[in-house]
């Protein structure tokens, strides 16, 4: 059916083509990197695999991720339609070869062989009042989403309370533990507040923002910039090698927390953030 076919194309863009944003980012990196440097190769190295992927149509990382959706649908639509849909399309993009078979049993390490399963690929639909249909996908690394943390503060560890440089200790502690694992130069997806569950999956979702898209709240985008540029003096650089980009940008969402509870999640990205929007009005499609 046509919205099969539309997924599938989402997915396929997705896992060949890195967004705009996220391509201009990385060469403006590059520019800022001494010539010749490690940092610098790593980063020419980055770009040089962007434009084969594109090119050849060709996954641009071995590892296509864990596959999450976001949909959006107004109150005619079929939650069911959308749900056999994208399924059916994650089993031919896996036969495609758009996505690597990475689901498997937790135990035994048995592939399910097309990305099916239990929360595989991962589904949150919101009905909204909008007349459109809107289809969020990201494809989150493993090697990156091992690099995710969570803080409960106060942490006496860090000697870090309950206020905005208590958070700011938390995120840069997980960078620092993340060192150039998790394929630096990364994007943050930070959440401050809710509960643990809704808290992590809060900050993912911040991963959907383009780079530079700055929260709203003029404190906490402001905080955004200068965390940004505090993280990239560590040191770290693209892969660990060193270099003046460890982060590519940092994306902060703030939710109600219990007076009990202070929790500050990251969702690490690494730099092949691999997120796309397929818009659906009437016959209008549209690829983002």
């Amino acid at each position: 059916m046509a919205l099969t076919s539309q997924i599938l194309e989402l997915i396929r863009i997705s896992s060949t083509d890195l967004p705009a944003d996220v391509e201009n980012a990385i060469q403006e990196a590059t520019k800022r990197e001494e010539v010749g440097s490690s940092a610098a190769t790593v980063l020419q190295t980055i770009e040089e695999n962007i434009k084969l992927a594109r090119k050849e149509t060709t996954a641009m990382c071995q590892d296509t991720g864990s596959l999450v959706f976001y949909i959006d649908y107004p109150e005619c639509g079929n939650e069911r339609i959308y749900r056999e849909s994208i399924l059916d399309a994650v089993r031919e993009a896996t036969n495609l070869k758009y996505l690597r078979p990475n689901t498997v049993e937790p135990l035994s390490g048995k592939n399910s062989g097309d990305n099916i399963g239990r929360n595989a690929p991962y589904l949150h639909f919101h009905q909204w009042d909008k007349d459109y249909v809107r289809i969020r996908f990201m494809q989150k690394g493993g090697g990156c989403e091992n690099c995710g943390a969570q803080y409960r503060l106060p942490d006496s560890t860090l000697n870090a309370g309950r206020d905005i440089k208590g958070v700011r200790k938390a995120i840069i502690d997980a960078v620092f533990q993340a060192q150039g694992q998790g394929c630096a130069p990364a994007i943050l997806g930070i959440s401050i507040g809710g509960d643990r569950a809704v808290s992590y999956t809060y900050a993912k979702e911040q991963l959907f923002r383009k780079i530079g898209e700055r929260n709203p709240d003029k404190e906490i985008a402001e905080f955004e910039v200068e965390l940004c540029k505090e993280l990239n003096t560590m040191g770290i650089g693209p892969m660990g090698f060193g270099g003046k980009t460890t982060i590519l940008d940092v994306l902060v969402g703030i939710q109600p927390r219990h007076p009990a509870s202070f929790f500050v999640s990251i969702s690490y990205m690494c730099w092949a953030c691999r997120r796309r929007t397929l818009t659906i009005k009437g016959n209008e499609v549209e690829y983002d």
